[in-house]
């Protein structure tokens, strides 16, 4: 599904969707698969709820499991999707995935900056 594309990010392909949730989801278990491959750190049990941060134009976001998502589908809210280079959704597009290292500062910021999230929880 992803596939290495920087030091910071893998590159993958999704039906991204318009979503009237608040926050942007995806099949629960290719968000667990996801997880499982490539946030987890071998050491202990491993997390497989942990938000995977993706990033479609410029601005990031947490991404859930849901188990009313299809397979290959990124159900992101309307409101982000306007902002994004999305047209006519449902589409198939590209859509960078933080690495595990990434995503941790990236949600860290989150967190702390509440002043830098918009809703959806994306942030810059």
């Amino acid at each position: 599904m992803f596939e290495q594309f920087s030091s910071g990010y893998y590159l993958g392909r999704l039906y991204v969707e318009p979503s009237s949730d608040e926050t942007a989801k995806m099949c629960r278990e290719q968000h667990e698969h996801v997880n499982e491959q490539l946030y987890a750190d071998d050491e202990g049990i491993a997390r497989l709820d942990v938000p995977l941060v993706m990033k479609i134009g410029s601005t990031h976001f947490a991404v859930e499991g849901s188990d009313g998502v299809p397979a290959d589908t990124l159900a992101v809210p309307e409101g982000l999707l306007d902002r994004q280079t999305v047209k006519n959704p449902p589409t198939w597009s590209e859509v960078l995935l933080a690495k595990a290292e990434h995503a941790s500062r990236l949600l860290g910021m989150a967190t702390v900056g509440h002043d830098q999230q918009s809703e959806g929880g994306a942030y810059q």
